[in-house]
């Protein structure tokens, strides 16, 4: 807790001397919320005020914050290994997440590569398709992404993302990408013309893509059906299919992976942010055995040449798998579908405000759409932030789109406030 005595600044004035917060205009926004404390679906503030985490923290805090078990595991782990290189060493929590991992993945993933975040896990991706092609003698120069998609920071994940407040000042460094709309039944058709069109050049190594939602572009929603019919088309031409699970997968969409929900299944998926539960960064590009195998060579130079530091670290492992015994447990499995059935039927209650566009749902992720343009960093949005903050709940709308993604543990009051916090929302915009 901070120090009553008034010499002594609080956390967020100490924080203003020498820290760079990401996607902030320090000059705008130039106080940061100190955090003390999180437990559960709870953060505490340096105030003593208390937050319900809507959306888990960026999507990573699943099972709750500080969860017992997790910690328990971790510390455990910490007695025995703490860390060590992952090139030419292994070791056991390393071995048994493949394991335990390789089950519920879809059933064509054979290997795993750790990285260390999100981004890194899609620049991995990236990296596999491109040299994919390279190794056997195929000149493949371009990728296949989504309109409006976000996949990352590093250069390779910012060149097939397509929100331009990320990349504007970077873009003419960028790989080779071009883009297609997300399948409606609308465009499904016209989209597949283009797309075979366009695939007799043979030059389009993989396509990326974050399977039924995409994150940072407002929890924008397409269906299985035409998607599934984008990547048979894309696999008949050899196009390696890469689905960016880093916010979709463990759980969120009422099933394991959203991947799961559709038939034909991806040459690449990248994980992260839940994956770790939180508690360490860490992340994974799995594959197929036919992907490895283009590396699986006697010439060096046909191999992933792709590293991190804390590869694989031995904590973050252990983390991972008390998060996937956690999320096999009946509990959880249960809590995902409580707070299905709880979004529902808030869904059907608040879908036809007057001050609501659209709504929209896939598993756990639940967004509401306002009737009304916004920026997405302006005064408006800040002043909803504010008043969700001030409500006791940590909501972070993307422009004029009101998004919950709680932590599986999230009791029906502490959903109900969120809700309470939303209805009392629309009054002020």
């Amino acid at each position: 807790m901070p120090s009553t005595d008034p010499l002594i600044k609080s956390l967020s004035e100490r924080d203003q001397k020498h820290l760079w917060h990401p996607l902030t205009q320090h000059k705008l926004h130039p106080e940061m919320l100190a955090i003390v404390k999180s437990k559960g679906a709870l953060l505490y503030d340096e105030g003593g005020n208390e937050y319900i985490d809507g959306i888990a923290s960026w999507y990573t805090c699943m099972y709750g914050h500080c969860n017992d078990f997790i910690l328990e595991k971790v510390h455990q782990q910490m007695q025995r290994l703490d860390q060590v290189i992952f090139s030419g060493f292994t070791h056991e929590p390393a071995i048994r997440l493949s394991e335990e991992l390789i089950k519920l993945l879809p059933s064509n993933q054979e290997k795993l590569f750790f990285s260390d975040n999100g981004s890194t896990a899609v620049e991995v991706g990236i990296k596999m398709a491109l040299q994919y092609h390279f190794n056997k003698e195929q000149k493949r120069p371009v990728m296949l992404a989504f309109e409006d998609g976000f996949h990352g920071d590093t250069f390779g994940a910012m060149s097939v993302s397509s929100l331009s407040v990320y990349n504007g000042p970077f873009e003419e460094f960028f790989i080779a990408v071009e883009r297609i709309p997300v399948p409606t039944e609308q465009n499904i058709t016209g989209t597949l013309a283009w797309l075979t069109n366009r695939l007799e050049k043979n030059d389009i190594a993989g396509f990326v893509y974050e399977p039924l939602v995409q994150g940072a572009a407002a929890m924008k929603m397409h269906d299985a059906v035409g998607l599934d019919k984008i990547l048979r088309l894309l696999k008949r031409h050899e196009v390696l299919c890469i689905a960016d699970e880093v916010m979709t997968g463990f759980g969120k969409t009422g099933k394991h992976f959203a991947s799961d929900h559709i038939t034909t299944k991806p040459d690449i998926i990248c994980l992260s942010k839940a994956l770790t539960a939180g508690l360490l960064p860490m992340a994974i590009t799995s594959c197929t055995q036919d992907v490895y195998d283009a590396f699986y060579s006697d010439d060096i130079g046909k191999g992933l040449f792709h590293a991190h530091t804390y590869t694989a670290n031995p904590l973050a492992c252990a983390a991972a798998l008390a998060g996937l015994e956690l999320l096999l447990s009946d509990e959880i499995q249960n809590d995902i579908q409580r707070i299905i059935a709880s979004h529902k039927r808030f869904d059907a209650e608040i879908k036809n405000h007057p001050k609501v566009e659209s709504t929209r749902q896939t598993g756990i992720i639940f967004a509401l759409e306002l009737k009304i343009e916004m920026e997405r960093y302006g005064n408006l949005r800040d002043k909803l932030l504010k008043h969700f903050m001030d409500n006791g709940v940590f909501l972070r709308p993307l422009g004029n789109t009101i998004y919950i993604l709680a932590p599986y543990i999230t009791s029906n009051t502490q959903l109900e406030k969120i809700y309470a916090a939303i209805r009392s929302a629309l009054d002020v915009v």
